[in-house]
């Protein structure tokens, strides 16, 4: 077969890999057109997995990102429960879990990200099976059986997810207790000022939070578990939640001999150092010509927007990818977007309102003066003006009265 008439290949089927091959018949690719998954469910985003879904206020189909009948109208080839296990990019093709081979015209590499573990020598299956990640759509729903009054969910890490799933365990009436091994949890996204506000209104609503603590094991303790604490004592669970960050999946990108340095690399256009191949969602490492570097951003947003550039880039468009920075979250009656990127430990943090109040607006400086990021919790009619003073210069008298207008 002529090399024009080989299949695009998306390989990945998160957020990503669902919007890519959108993009790609949105922006008039009317050849084959194969998505490629490990998991056996449909392309899904992440993000109920830990909110919604979770608390059990949405049910499963809210995570697909089409249904199936959508691949079908759309003429997608969906190869799902197998895992891309070689690239030869001199070849263009890809190999796949169950030994089969596929040629490609153009690659789109969506592959994303996997949770960090820890080492668990002293359990057995049994005990083992307690102890969760929260990154597919069976770990959310493995978690949310867990999520009943009475059950001691230990969760070790304070980030997001760890945050977000603290939350839904105690409006389900669970008893939780975070570990944190900094001085409260998000500092080093947030820094501590503002940090404190999120740890603030999960300690008011019952969760034990224990910063600056490290973990050194899980152990059994009858049919539930212990968590070991550094030179301290033991918390008793029922199950445990390990959020403790992830890592992009760049093994198959790395074998294949592409330029990997966390992540795959790209340029503006989300090429990666095969001209015929593309990456995109947490997995990317991309040059953002604003910033003038490069960004490797998990989140949400970048899966949803990045796939409209990379399929353009792919049909031999020259549009770039240099959208904010943007991520949200709830927990409890806290709503926060964040857009931008800041240096917590560095720049100046001004805000504007109450950090205890529940409704504030924080803004971060470099050293010239301009906005390198900008926040509001619960400030939603202000929502767009807040992202709008990202690269501004700011008046910091004007922007800290609140009787002015923010924009």
């Amino acid at each position: 077969m002529p090399q024009d008439q080989q299949p695009f290949v998306v390989v990945g089927g998160g957020l990503a890999g669902g919007k890519a091959v959108e993009q790609l018949r949105e922006a008039g690719y009317d050849g084959p057109l194969v998505l490629v998954s490990a998991e056996p469910h449909l392309p899904y985003e992440r993000p109920p997995l830990s909110k919604d879904f979770l608390m059990g206020k949405a049910e499963r189909d809210v995570v697909f990102v089409h249904p199936r009948a959508w691949y079908v109208e759309q003429d997608v080839e969906l190869v799902l429960g197998e895992e891309v296990t070689a690239l030869d990019v001199g070849a263009h093709t890809i190999g796949t879990s169950s030994g089969r081979r596929m040629s490609y015209a153009k690659l789109l590499l969506a592959p994303g990200a996997q949770p960090r573990t820890l080492d668990l020598p002293d359990l057995d299956d049994a005990h083992a099976q307690r102890v969760l990640s929260l990154r597919t759509l069976d770990d959310s729903e493995r978690l949310r059986g867990w999520l009943r009054p009475g059950t001691r969910l230990v969760v070790v890490g304070g980030g997001w997810i760890g945050l977000e799933a603290a939350a839904a365990a105690r409006q389900a009436g669970a008893d939780v207790t975070v570990l944190e091994m900094d001085p409260v949890p998000l500092q080093r996204v947030l820094g501590a000022q503002v940090a404190t506000a999120f740890a603030d209104k999960h300690r008011a609503q019952g969760v034990h939070l224990r910063c600056e603590v490290s973990v050194s094991g899980i152990v059994e303790d009858g049919d539930g578990l212990r968590v070991r604490l550094e030179g301290g004592d033991d918390v008793p669970a029922d199950v445990v939640l390990v959020g403790i960050g992830v890592s992009p999946r760049v093994a198959l990108a790395q074998a294949a001999g592409l330029e990997v340095d966390n992540g795959i690399v790209t340029d503006a256009q989300l090429r990666t150092s095969d001209p015929d191949v593309f990456a995109c969602g947490d997995a990317a490492n991309v040059l953002y010509t604003a910033l003038g570097r490069r960004v490797r951003v998990e989140h949400w947003a970048t899966a949803l927007n990045q796939p409209a550039t990379a399929a353009r880039a792919m049909l031999g468009g020259d549009e770039t990818y240099d959208l904010l920075p943007y991520f949200f979250t709830d927990q409890y009656d806290l709503g926060m977007e964040y857009h931008g990127l800041a240096d917590p430990t560095s720049q100046q943090l001004l805000v504007r309102g109450d950090l205890g109040g529940g409704e504030f607006v924080a803004v971060w400086l470099d050293d010239d003066g301009v906005v390198s990021a900008a926040m509001h919790v619960n400030q939603w009619d202000d929502g767009d003006a807040v992202k709008a003073l990202v690269g501004t210069h700011l008046d910091a008298a004007r922007f800290t009265d609140r009787s002015a207008p923010l924009g």
